[in-house]
């Protein structure tokens, strides 16, 4: 498995396991909540996902977007004390308020270990400089005591980013992608992929914005709190 592969495996791993083991009552004791601040594509991305949901659901597979979930990035997802809302949304509104749309290239298909199907996103400077001024701004206000999921304690560096911002998958283990399916059971999946090493789904556009969602257990917006859109 190249090195690629293995970052996607472990990225299933934590988006499948954020809300089971995190919880609504975190190591502290105090009641929390899991979020996800994330990155709002441009039209030309989200066009790109609702084309290759289309061609999905000919196989028999119903995509997260097919299922009203939005459209994202993930760019920081950890567990925040339920009192917090109204200070994490001031501070990603503020955020919000510093950028212009940030360009944006979406390409190429990835299936991980786990059956996870991902749109897989360029990580560019901009983007990553924008997903780590996020997780900088909102890490003083997240839960100090979250629980640790098993597997990052196999990952040194992941386990190190997990004890100092609660979540493994910033900074350098930051792989910006879009999810289109999680845990799949059709065996279509596969032939999918084949199609899809064929006619490799791309789109350029830009994020145009954030926004904080409550997550399900697959780490999907269930409910969405706010959006905050960029400067034209």
């Amino acid at each position: 498995m190249n090195g690629l592969q293995s970052r996607r495996r472990n990225t299933n791993r934590w988006h499948r396991l954020a809300v089971l083991v995190f919880g609504l009552v975190t190591a502290s004791g105090q009641a929390a909540q899991t979020l996800d601040v994330y990155a709002i594509p441009s039209k030309p991305i989200v066009q790109l996902v609702s084309d290759t949901s289309k061609q999905l659901a000919t196989y028999g597979m119903q995509s997260f977007y097919q299922q009203g979930r939005p459209v994202h990035i993930t760019l920081y997802l950890t567990t925040f004390p339920d009192d917090s809302d109204a200070a994490i949304k001031q501070v990603v509104q503020q955020l919000s308020q510093q950028y212009q749309p940030v360009p944006l290239s979406a390409k190429g298909f990835t299936v991980t270990k786990g059956n996870w199907a991902f749109i897989d996103v360029a990580r560019s400077r901009e983007l990553q400089r924008l997903a780590d001024k996020v997780t900088l701004a909102l890490e003083p206000l997240r839960d100090p005591h979250p629980a640790l999921p098993e597997w990052v304690k196999a990952y040194p560096g992941k386990l190190a980013a997990f004890e100092r911002y609660g979540s493994p998958n910033v900074f350098q283990n930051f792989e910006p992608h879009l999810t289109l399916l999680a845990a799949e059971k059709n065996p279509q999946l596969a032939t999918f992929q084949q199609l899809m090493q064929q006619q490799v789904p791309s789109a350029n556009g830009e994020i145009i914005g954030l926004g904080i969602g409550v997550t399900d257990e697959w780490g999907q917006q269930r409910q969405v709190l706010a959006e905050y859109f960029f400067k034209p």
